[in-house]
């Protein structure tokens, strides 16, 4: 077990922040983002100069699964003062939100460059067990609904056609002249992501999204993890 999911049960949680479930999620051998942990606006302000401009703040709380709902995300911030507004734009609306929310701090990290967005995900089926998604990606995912699935463990072939199912297809593709997704590099997420999978019944719930998928490669920019209840990791 990972020192990472040991001390969340140790907190008695389920739920991995986004920092937590990007560290997991590489030892996957999935390339995330770099994200640190501001605990005060000029901590916020001294990690993006270390980065360099742009970047995003994200709320980190184990209370707060969808941080875009509560305000809790502000892109593109490209200088110390965008920084300092946004720290506490989020924490204000945070609050209002949801006001008994533990806050364990603001997340910094650099401001990924446009691409292709993709999903891919897992989930445990009832009947069939551990399942992977893969589809087209950002906050319209669940508008659109173009995924395809995948039954853990997932062969080469498999992955392949996982990618290619999709209706939106052709925006992997370099539709109208934009980047083209490398579909290979998507391909290996997904192989890792299943024997990841496989080696660690006690997570529940995965969900990389976004990934900008580019020419050359592929990074997850937001990651959550949902570990199974102590006991139920089988």
């Amino acid at each position: 077990m990972s020192d990472i999911i040991a001390r969340a049960r140790k907190e008695n949680r389920t739920y991995l922040t986004e920092v937590e479930s990007k560290e997991l999620i590489t030892q996957a051998g999935i390339k995330t983002n770099t994200a640190q942990i501001a605990i005060s606006k000029e901590e916020a302000i001294s990690f993006s100069k270390q980065m360099g401009y742009p970047v995003v703040l994200k709320i980190i709380s184990r209370d707060i699964l969808h941080k875009s709902d509560v305000g809790g995300v502000v892109l593109g911030l490209g200088s110390d003062d965008d920084v300092a507004r946004a720290y506490d734009q989020i924490m204000s609306s945070v609050k209002k939100a949801n006001p008994d929310a533990t806050v364990d701090g603001i997340s910094v990290q650099p401001m990924a460059r446009a691409g292709v967005e993709v999903i891919i995900g897992m989930f445990k089926d009832d009947q069939f067990g551990p399942v992977l998604m893969f589809g087209i990606g950002g906050e319209l995912v669940e508008v659109y609904k173009d995924v395809s699935f995948g039954i853990v463990p997932i062969p080469a072939k498999f992955a392949r056609r996982m990618i290619k199912d999709i209706k939106g297809y052709a925006l992997l593709d370099g539709y109208r002249g934009r980047e083209k997704a490398n579909t290979d590099i998507l391909e290996q997420m997904l192989l890792k992501m299943s024997a990841f999978v496989q080696a660690n019944p006690q997570i529940k719930e995965i969900d990389l999204n976004p990934i900008m998928a580019y020419s050359s490669d592929a990074i997850a920019v937001d990651a959550r993890v949902i570990l199974e209840p102590a006991g139920l990791d089988s």
